[in-house]
């Protein structure tokens, strides 16, 4: 039975909504267009007049976890003071968007690379990972972190760590400040030089 009405007037954030709920549970290669139109109770047609396809929506779908993580990169205190703060800051923040955006950064975290969209995700993802590792770096150049943790290394462990929270989180269950402090201070009790 279709979750809406056929009188449900769908714009292309509401059928968004629905389009990544279906890839996150079938996966994106088993999903099928049949399955979208099921899912939002509306034509394949209708869909289309919204989008050109199934990959259109998975490209913004990824953009928008991708441009809520960069968007982070640009704030003030991702820009400004010592290294270390402006790393806290980041990990803090990808922490909040991660729980505010928790569908749309599952679904970016699992794209495989299979499709040209895909590939575009994780090259984004890269290039933010990136931009972390440097301000890593350069957190350790300052005398900020620890110097004997390799910030490559650094930075795929403490990312691990936060990626892990789509894994288990479910909206809730736990205050969202408590999970990105909870990370903070594992993170950074552990990496702040003594």
């Amino acid at each position: 039975m279709a979750e809406n009405t056929p009188r449900t007037a769908y714009t292309v954030d509401t059928l968004l909504a629905v389009t990544v709920r279906v890839f996150n549970e079938r996966g994106y290669d088993g999903t099928s267009m049949e399955d979208l139109s099921r899912a939002a109770g509306i034509s394949k047609s209708s869909i289309y007049h919204h989008v050109r396809g199934k990959e259109e929506l998975l490209r913004l779908a990824v953009g928008r976890a991708l441009d809520a993580l960069f968007g982070i990169l640009e704030e003030p205190a991702a820009e400004t003071g010592p290294p270390v703060d402006r790393l806290e800051h980041v990990v803090r923040r990808t922490v909040e968007v991660l729980l505010s955006e928790l569908p749309y950064v599952t679904l970016l975290l699992r794209v495989r690379g299979n499709t040209a969209t895909e590939q575009w995700a994780l090259e984004r993802r890269r290039d933010f990972d990136h931009r972390v590792a440097e301000l890593l770096r350069a957190a350790v150049t300052a005398g900020e972190l620890r110097s004997d943790v390799e910030p490559r290394l650094a930075t795929r462990l403490l990312f691990g760590m936060i990626n892990s929270i789509v894994e288990w989180y479910r909206p809730g269950t736990r205050g969202a400040d408590g999970v990105a402090d909870a990370v903070a201070h594992i993170a950074f009790d552990g990496l702040r030089a003594r």
